[in-house]
């Protein structure tokens, strides 16, 4: 089962952040994901830039609306994420539990849907599972 771990903070957790050394955090992070690849658990995980350098775009309207960042409150927003491969929710949870994080933040953990969760007679799962080996097979 595939698992994505979404880093969240407070307000109160990015002030505490600020006041850790970067090279702290950087060992602090490199330490945790090193332990998950060590595990083979480990598929993705990459941070994510301010807020203020992003944006959204906005379906409300008939023609989507792109608006420039930063955008909601600071615990709406996600700083990063990883992507495990674990066999239970439990085993997800325990290694979610571990993370480098402070006070203030918290992790959202959610369950990555597999072509499996799918009709497999729908045109486009069969197109995605199609486009998905073409990819793996350019990997290679």
């Amino acid at each position: 089962m595939k698992f994505m771990l979404i880093m969240r903070a407070t307000d109160e957790a990015v002030e505490a952040y600020k006041e850790v050394p970067f090279e702290q955090v950087i060992e602090a992070m490199g330490k945790y994901n090193e332990s998950m690849i060590k595990a083979g658990v480990l598929l993705a995980g990459e941070g994510l830039s301010d807020a203020s350098e992003g944006f959204v775009v906005d379906f409300s309207a008939e023609k989507p609306l792109v608006t420039d960042g930063p955008y909601g409150e600071t615990k709406e927003l996600f700083n990063g994420f990883w992507i495990i491969e674990v066999s239970s929710r439990e085993e997800a949870a325990e290694w979610a539990s571990r993370a480098p994080l402070g006070a203030g933040s918290y992790l959202e953990v959610r369950r990555v849907q597999e072509m499996d969760d799918f009709p497999a007679d729908n045109e486009w799962i069969q197109k995605e599972e199609g486009w998905r080996e073409e990819q793996a097979q350019r990997a290679q």
